[in-house]
C-alpha cells in the first residue's frame, strides 16, 4: 500500500526513536489530527497557506496555536527580523528595542503602566502570579481556563508527574460566565486568594444588572483584596489593540500577553499597574532571552502593520463570513456542528445524535477537509493574509464535508466513512 505521505513518515518513525511524545508541542502531534490523512510535518508557510514536506499544500487556520496575526513570510516583518539578526540577537548590555517596544505596549494596552518581557505564555502567566502572590502576602490562586505548562497550574491538570501535590492546594477553579463559582472560594478561602487570573474565552461574557462578567471578577477580586490578572495569550493583539480588556472595557491589575505579538517569532510579556509592577524588583523574574532583539524587532513591526494597516477590521470580518458560511451550510444540511467562538478565535464544534461533543464527528470534518487542501485543528483563527479567495474555497471544502457527516448521523457511525484514526485528546483546561 502507497504511504501518502512518506517524508512525514519518515521523520515521525525517526521522531518517535529520539523526541519524548515524538513531538515539542502535544498540541502539534499526530493524534491532534487525523492520520493517515493529515501530514505530520510542515515544510513552509506563506500568507494564508502552508506547504508540507511531501509538496502538497493547504489553507491553514490554527496558524501555528494562534502566533501567525499577520501571514506566514510577511514582508515587514521578515524584513525587521533579518536586519536584526545582522545586527545582534542578545548583547551583554541590554538593547534600545526594549524600550521601545515596552512604551509600545504601554501606549496601546489600558492596564500596560509597565512592562516586563518573555519568551513563552507560561514565562509571563507565572511572572504573574508571583507578582500577585508578592503584592498580596497571600498563596491561593483562582484560576479559570488554561495558564501554562509551569508547576503553579500545571498541578491543577492530568499531567502533573513530577510536582509536588502539595502545589494544588493553593490552586482553585471557578467557571466562565458563573459569578458565584468564585464568590464561593472568597468564602470559603478568606483572606488567602492572591489573584484571579482567567482566560477570555471565545464565548461572551454574560452581563448582569449592567456589568459583563469581567467586571464582576475584577470586583470581586478587589473587593477581597485579590488582585484581577487577565491572561490574553491568546487575545491580545486578536480582539483590539490593546486586548480583550480593551474590547469589553475592563482594565485588569496585570495581563499577560504573547502569541500574535510578534507573527510566530518566540515573545510573551507582562504588563501591568506600577504599585504591582514594581514587585519585579524583588520578585525572582530573569533570563538569558528575555531581552531577545529578534522577538523584539518583530514585535515592534507587527505592531506598527496593526497601527498603521486595517488587520483587525479585515480578520474580523473574513472571519465573520467563514463562520456564517460555515454555520448556515450545517444548518441547512440539519448537521449538529458550528465554527463557535469568536470570529477571530474560533473553534470546532461537532455533536453527536444526543448533542454531545463527538471527537468522532469532529475527525470526520478534520478528514474531509484536509483531503481539500484546508488544514483544520482544534482552534480556528484569522490571519491578515487570509483572503476571500480562501474563505470561499474552505465554505466549498466544509460543505462536502458537512455532506459526508450527514450521511454518518443518518448511519448512526462514522466508522464507515473513516479513513485515517480518529482525533485524540491532549489535555486542555476548561472552565
Amino acid at each position: 500500500m502507497r504511504v501518502k505521505f512518506p517524508l512525514s513518515e519518515d521523520l515521525w518513525q525517526r521522531a518517535e526513536k529520539i523526541i519524548p511524545c515524538g513531538t515539542q508541542t502535544l498540541s502539534k502531534g499526530p493524534d491532534q489530527f487525523v492520520r493517515g490523512v493529515t501530514p505530520k510535518y510542515l515544510q513552509k508557510g506563506k500568507g494564508s497557506h502552508v506547504w508540507d514536506v511531501d509538496g502538497n499544500e493547504y489553507i491553514d487556520y490554527p496558524l501555528a496555536l494562534g502566533p501567525i496575526l499577520l501571514g506566514y513570510d510577511y514582508p515587514p516583518v521578515v524584513d525587521a527580523v533579518i536586519k536584526q539578526l545582522r545586527e545582534g540577537t542578545t548583547f551583554t548590555l541590554m538593547h534600545t528595542l526594549e524600550v521601545e517596544v515596552a512604551e509600545l505596549l504601554v501606549d496601546m494596552i489600558p492596564c500596560a503602566e509597565m512592562v516586563r518581557f518573555a519568551k513563552n505564555g507560561a514565562d509571563a502567566t507565572s511572572a504573574s502570579v508571583k507578582i500577585a502572590r508578592a503584592a498580596t502576602g497571600r498563596d491561593h490562586i483562582a484560576y479559570c481556563g488554561y495558564h501554562g505548562c509551569q508547576d503553579w497550574f500545571a498541578v491543577t491538570t492530568p499531567r502533573n508527574k513530577g510536582i509536588p501535590k502539595v502545589y494544588a492546594e493553593f490552586m482553585h477553579a471557578f467557571e466562565y460566565n458563573n459569578i458565584s463559582s468564585l464568590e464561593k472560594l472568597f468564602s470559603e478561602y478568606p483572606d488567602k486568594i492572591a489573584c484571579v487570573i482567567m482566560e477570555v474565552p471565545g464565548k461572551e461574557p454574560a452581563v448582569t444588572n449592567g456589568k459583563n462578567f469581567l467586571q464582576q471578577i475584577k470586583d470581586a477580586a478587589h473587593k477581597n483584596g485579590a488582585l484581577f490578572i487577565m491572561d490574553e495569550i491568546v487575545t491580545g493583539f486578536r480582539f483590539a489593540l490593546g486586548g480583550a480588556q480593551e474590547y469589553y472595557n475592563v482594565t485588569p491589575d496585570l495581563a499577560c500577553f504573547g502569541k500574535g505579538m510578534a507573527n510566530g517569532i518566540p515573545i510573551s510579556a507582562v504588563v501591568g499597574k506600577k504599585e504591582y509592577m514594581n514587585e519585579l524588583k524583588e520578585v525572582f523574574f530573569s533570563m538569558t532571552y528575555s531581552g531577545d532583539t529578534l522577538g523584539l524587532a518583530a514585535a515592534k513591526a507587527t505592531i506598527n502593520e496593526l497601527r498603521t494597516k486595517p488587520v483587525l477590521k479585515h480578520i474580523w470580518d473574513i472571519g465573520r463570513k467563514l463562520h456564517e458560511g460555515v454555520n448556515k451550510i450545517a444548518k441547512d444540511l440539519n448537521v449538529p456542528f458550528e465554527i463557535g467562538g469568536q470570529y477571530v478565535r474560533g473553534h470546532i464544534a461537532a455533536k453527536d445524535s444526543e448533542g454531545r461533543d463527538s471527537l468522532e464527528f469532529k475527525s470526520l470534518f478534520l478528514q474531509e477537509t484536509v483531503k481539500r487542501g484546508i488544514l483544520f485543528g482544534g482552534p480556528v483563527f484569522i490571519s491578515y493574509s487570509h483572503s476571500e479567495e480562501d474563505i470561499k474555497k474552505t465554505i466549498d471544502a466544509s460543505y462536502e464535508a458537512l455532506k459526508i457527516m450527514k450521511k454518518a448521523i443518518d448511519a448512526g457511525s462514522v466508522d464507515p466513512f473513516m479513513e485515517g484514526e480518529k482525533v485524540g485528546v491532549v489535555f486542555r483546561q476548561r472552565n
